[in-house]
């Protein structure tokens, strides 16, 4: 009994490890169990492998959120629905951002333009106001000092006749300041030919000139009635007879260079003034001596012919002679020209016939003389 009860032992023994080998084979080849928690037992970590695959998946579907636009219609019409990825939404979001900036920055910008210009529009107007009242105030001026410089005038042949009829001697000018009146082949009245360079808007210059002008022909006035003044006591005192009258226009006997213009370019007589005329709307840098058709023109000192021929200014058919020193004379309106550019000319030499081409209204030469380019009173030169 002892004996069967020994060897029942020892065949448990022997089967106990047996059981145990089947055991740990069998807990060999199951295969691994994630917990919950994202753990394993697994001494190597290859449990997680999958969980964390998972979890990396579901956090990308939750990066990718997509929004819903329904559109639903009055009509009880059928819902449409817009899906948009919140990437695109942003980006749509943003652009229309940056385009309503940039409309706004645009307004804005032409807003100001408009603003700007209009303001700019309104210096324009005011400016183009000032500048109208100041033409109107210029050519008041002008029309002011043409009415003195015609007051003038009447004095000047006012005194020229108490001259005559005392028998006193002539005035030291030989006549008015400007010309006006003069005469020198005994006409008055006959011939009124007027012209010139085309019609020229009187300038603040041309103005100041005349006003010049004005005032050294008062004073001239002034002097020549004082001396008239002296003239009669002295005849009434001594009931002496005046002397002889010498003509203004003779070209020869004079003692200036040859160089200089003296003397007249033509017999005739004065029929338009240097400087304002026409009731202060024209400026005329010359006068004009009017005669009859083909009257001769002759230089009125040494010099070469610069220009001879047609000019499209208003001279009509015009020569210009340069005397040296800056000096230059010039001879429009006529009917034709018989001496040409490069020549050498002396003084009383004919240059030209009196004509009326050009800006004209008769028979007339334009006579200028010029200093340095710019237009003097010829009346100082005859």
């Amino acid at each position: 009994m002892a004996k069967s009860e020994e060897q029942k032992e020892q065949k448990e023994q022997k089967a106990a490890p047996a059981q145990e080998q089947d055991v740990t084979e069998q807990t060999m080849v199951m295969a691994p169990v994630a917990d919950p928690s994202g753990t394993s037992d697994s001494p190597d970590g290859e449990g997680t492998a999958p969980a964390a695959k998972e979890e990396k998946t579901k956090k990308k579907k939750k990066k990718q959120t997509i929004y819903t636009i329904k559109l639903i219609p009055d009509d009880n019409g059928d819902t449409k629905s817009i899906r948009l990825p919140a990437r695109v939404l942003k980006f749509g979001i943003a652009s229309v951002a940056a385009g309503a900036l940039l409309f706004v920055g645009a307004f804005s910008y032409s807003v100001y333009s408009t603003f700007a210009n209009q303001n700019g529009a309104s210096e324009i107007r005011e400016l183009r106001e000032v500048n109208n009242i100041q033409q109107e105030q210029l050519l008041q001026l002008s029309k002011k000092a043409n009415a003195l410089q015609d007051e003038i005038d009447q004095l000047t042949q006012l005194e020229s006749d108490l001259r005559r009829m005392s028998g006193a001697g002539p005035a030291q000018d030989d006549g008015s300041g400007d010309g006006s009146g003069l005469t020198n082949d005994g006409t008055s009245g006959k011939h009124d030919g007027q012209g010139g360079p085309y019609a020229q808007q009187p300038s603040l210059d041309n103005v100041s000139e005349a006003l010049d002008n004005v005032e050294k022909d008062i004073e001239k006035r002034r002097a020549s009635l004082l001396e008239l003044q002296e003239q009669l006591k002295a005849q009434q005192e001594s009931m002496g007879t005046p002397g002889m009258v010498s003509l203004p226009g003779s070209l020869v006997g004079s003692t200036v260079s040859v160089t200089t213009p003296t003397g007249w370019p033509a017999r005739g007589e004065v029929s338009s003034p240097y400087g304002l005329r026409w009731n202060g709307s024209d400026f005329h840098p010359g006068i004009d001596i009017a005669n009859d058709m083909g009257t001769p023109i002759v230089a009125t000192a040494d010099g070469t012919v610069t220009t001879a021929g047609w000019n499209a200014g208003g001279y009509g058919n015009m020569v210009d002679i340069d005397h040296g020193n800056g000096i230059t004379t010039r001879y429009g309106h006529a009917m034709q020209v018989v001496v040409s550019a490069g020549q050498h000319v002396r003084r009383g030499q004919i240059i030209a016939y009196m004509g009326s081409t050009g800006f004209s209204t008769g028979p007339h030469v334009h006579y200028e003389v010029r200093v340095n380019g710019q237009a003097v009173n010829p009346v100082s030169y005859l």
